[in-house]
């Protein structure tokens, strides 16, 4: 690969590993691109943002193709999630500790299908306050961190094309959930909670696809720092 593919850019799938933040693979992709290729200065950013706790498919673009980055966000996305029921966190994962816990004996698979049907097609959505949108110029996990109390997020749009179980194993059941742009995972943990009459948050976060790219053809951490 010559600097001039470099610089016209690239759309690189990379798997997000547990505990790093999006931010912290685009600071190490854009490290080895600069040493490896003796670059002084390369533009490379990530459409879409995962939690840290969250892994799987992170797209990586750099150069010119950091334009195509709205467009590639606005891409449906496939995830594969397990939520606990019967406890809540204040992270809705288990960033933070249960913070409440609730009885599930009153809970049988026709409620949980039903509740499924709930959480298909157009829904109103309000952001969970440890996520990266910003209030007056800060970003809410930083506020929740620090103990600030925060009211008043913007409740948004969102559209969830296909929720089904993979498997399971009550309290804990996985799902396929896809999604469109904007979808918090862990918000829809919680209200699933909260329309059983208990509390649920999610335990397993794995992105799988954005729109035609997944992670059967992403590449790793590691293996991108061996190729360069």
């Amino acid at each position: 690969m010559d600097n001039k593919k470099i610089e016209e850019g690239l759309i690189i799938p990379v798997y997000k590993p547990l505990f790093w933040s999006s931010f912290d693979v685009v600071k190490t992709i854009r490290f080895f691109m600069k040493k490896k290729y003796r670059l002084k200065k390369i533009k490379v950013g990530h459409a879409g943002t995962l939690d840290p706790l969250a892994t799987g498919l992170l797209l990586i673009c750099t150069g010119k193709k950091t334009k195509e980055i709205e467009k590639l966000q606005a891409l449906k996305k496939t995830y594969y999630t397990t939520f606990y029921f019967g406890a809540t966190t204040p992270s809705f994962d288990l960033e933070t500790d249960i913070d409440q816990v609730y009885g599930i004996e009153h809970i049988n698979n026709d409620h949980i299908l039903q509740t499924i049907d709930m959480f298909k097609g157009e829904l109103v959505q309000e952001p969970p306050i440890y996520s990266a949108i910003k209030q007056k110029g800060n970003k809410l996990y930083d506020l929740a961190r620090k103990g600030v109390k925060i009211t008043d997020i913007k409740k948004r749009k969102i559209n969830v094309f296909e929720f089904c179980i993979l498997k399971n194993n009550f309290p804990e059941i996985d799902f396929k959930i896809t999604c469109s742009k904007g979808t918090y995972i862990r918000t829809i943990a919680n209200d699933f909670g909260k329309n059983l009459n208990t509390g649920a948050f999610v335990k397993h976060l794995e992105r799988f696809s954005i729109g035609d790219y997944n992670i059967n053809k992403s590449i790793s951490i590691n293996e991108f720092k061996c190729s360069n």
